[in-house]
């Protein structure tokens, strides 16, 4: 099953994250089967992203089912 979620990337104190469609069962840093866009958190309540909507709606038509985490950033 292929689920939409978070990856970690950046340095300690300054986390940066991946939109990825992966297997359900991988590591949360494990090989992804495509980068839909990146998110970042800042102080207060900013937060910058960048997100790739058609494939998102591509994975979501064929299956992939999003995080709670995802899922709220994609409302947004």
């Amino acid at each position: 099953m292929l689920m939409m979620r978070l990856s970690k990337i950046g340095k300690k104190g300054e986390a940066k994250y991946r939109v990825v469609v992966t297997e359900k069962r991988s590591r949360r840093d494990g090989r992804p089967v495509e980068i839909l866009g990146w998110y970042q958190k800042q102080e207060g309540n900013k937060e910058q992203k960048k997100v790739n909507m058609d494939r998102v709606k591509y994975w979501l038509s064929h299956g992939a089912l999003p995080s709670p985490t995802v899922k709220k950033i994609l409302e947004v």
